[in-house]
């Protein structure tokens, strides 16, 4: 089975091109890190490497060490933010896995023992709460 081609039409190619806003939290020359509009729950971050790729499956492997160095960055400054008890990290490959959107993309979410992951139903968080949201992530940045 041949892979589908990369869409340069997806939602993350458009935020990374500005066509659509996003409440950003992290950006450097290889990667940007954003707040997720249909939260699994407070803090879930998006970490995108700006390269194009589907998944991991057909990444270029050179983009895996600014991108994990980043995800590890956002899960410490989530977990700080929202003095959560851990952080989940899940990345998705393909339908069959969950994968929505085909650009890499990592989920970092603050996590709270005894809390389960809200499901990712398609209902949008508040555009003010997720400003809210950042604005805790970027300054637990600027602190670690």
């Amino acid at each position: 089975m041949t892979e589908a081609a990369y869409d340069t039409d997806n939602i993350f190619a458009k935020i990374l091109r500005g066509e659509i806003p996003s409440h950003r939290v992290y950006e450097d020359e290889a990667v940007i890190a954003f707040m997720d509009v249909m939260p699994q729950g407070p803090g879930h971050t998006l970490v995108v490497p700006k390269v194009p790729s589907r998944n991991l499956l057909d990444a270029d492997p050179s983009i895996f060490g600014p991108l994990f160095t980043v995800v590890q960055r956002i899960a410490q400054a989530v977990k700080k933010a929202f003095s959560a008890d851990g952080v989940t990290v899940m990345q998705f490959n393909e339908p069959a896995s969950g994968q929505t959107v085909y650009h890499l993309h990592v989920h970092v979410i603050p996590r709270f023992n005894g809390v389960p992951l809200k499901p990712h139903t398609g209902e949008m968080e508040k555009s003010e709460v997720l400003a809210e949201n950042a604005g805790k992530i970027r300054a637990a940045l600027t602190t670690n």
